[in-house]
């Protein structure tokens, strides 16, 4: 195991007074939400063109329809002109818009479940937030760097405390169950485009002092097109505290086939490690969504948990009944919404990481 080194043993040092030693965790998706914060889409290159870019937008007036009728909606949008125009528009769908929010920040994509803020909450109901680093997926994308600045802690957003690791974390890199467990990938926070010099052990010591995630199961890498270089949020979701859905691909010609049951092995075996074995689902793949040749990163474990219902995409695929009727298995008092999502997906992304929750 490699050694930690001075520089890092003083980090160290400084935080052990910070969130996970005064009784913060990061609670689960299905926690009651006070909100759910989303970005207004305004890139064409991000959709290959305006048609679409108009076709994603209708998306997430059906989204904001779902969700406003039991949480708020905290929308950052670019300018008041759109401002504007969501409020027409879901005046002319005559949907709900009261618990809609709006805030006029100039972000460059839509994908804030990466460069948002991961709350976290305290026994007594204190809330807090965090404020990882983004650095654009490992700088793939230079010109969406500007979103780490997004939600700086010197903007005025929260009425809450901050904490601010000088390491670069996506939301969509994790998943939690609310009790000190987590899923991650090693093809992402341990990929040297993030986090370069950084062990696992000391990725797992900082994911334990800001989030309050004890034990954390390593999966392997992630599905074919996601330029995420592997978020387990379209791989392997908790939708309890001792239940995964994790996605898995029958046809062993896939490209997919290989790294999904590498995947599920390492989910048995962590299984098997607890006191009580997860109950391991298994969630299919949709086919084949491509953009000329390549392949686009669709999975059904991209969807998002809210107060009353569940968001899942579907892609017009002969799997997206399927999908449905898993996910209805497991939440039985939630409605599940399917969102067609063929357009999104276009983005890189689909509903998990259009959205962020902040829990009540």
């Amino acid at each position: 195991m490699k050694l930690l080194s001075q520089s890092r043993k003083k980090q160290l040092k400084k935080i052990a007074h910070l969130p996970h030693e005064l009784g913060f965790r990061m609670p689960a998706e299905w926690e009651l939400h006070e909100a759910t914060w989303m970005v207004w889409p305004h890139q064409r290159s991000s959709w290959q063109g305006r048609d679409r870019l108009e076709r994603v937008r209708k998306r997430l007036l059906d989204i904001f329809e779902v969700l406003l009728n039991d949480e708020k909606v905290n929308l950052l949008v670019q300018n008041q002109a759109e401002k504007i125009d969501i409020q027409k528009q879901l005046k002319d769908r005559g949907g709900p818009f009261k618990r809609l929010q709006f805030y006029l920040i100039s972000t460059a994509d839509v994908w804030i479940r990466d460069y948002g803020p991961i709350f976290i909450r305290n026994p007594e109901g204190r809330k807090a937030w965090v404020k990882w680093q983004f650095n654009a997926w490992g700088r793939k994308y230079p010109e969406r760097l500007k979103d780490n600045q997004v939600f700086s802690p010197r903007r005025p957003f929260f009425r809450m405390p901050c904490y601010f690791p000088d390491q670069v974390l996506e939301g969509g890199a994790i998943d939690v169950n609310g009790e000190g467990e987590g899923l991650t990938t090693e093809s992402c926070l341990l990929h040297p485009n993030r986090n370069p010099g950084f062990s696992k052990r000391e990725i797992e010591i900082s994911l334990r002092q800001y989030l309050g995630i004890r034990n954390i199961v390593w999966l392997s890498g992630g599905i074919a097109g996601d330029d995420t270089d592997g978020h387990v949020d379209n791989l392997a979701r908790f939708v309890s505290k001792d239940t995964i859905l994790a996605a898995y691909e029958k046809k062993t010609a896939d490209e997919n086939y290989e790294p999904l049951r590498k995947n599920w092995r390492r989910l048995k075996a962590a299984s098997l490690r607890r006191t009580r074995p997860y109950e391991l689902v298994k969630l299919p793949m949709p086919g084949r969504v491509m953009h000329g040749r390549t392949r686009l990163p669709a999975s059904y474990a991209n969807f998002y948990i809210a107060n009353q219902v569940v968001l899942l995409p579907v892609f017009e695929d002969p799997q997206d009944d399927k999908a449905i009727q898993i996910i209805k298995e497991h939440f039985p008092k939630k409605r599940i919404v399917p969102i067609p999502a063929r357009d999104i997906v276009f983005g890189l992304g689909t509903i998990h990481c259009l959205t962020q929750q902040e829990p009540k």
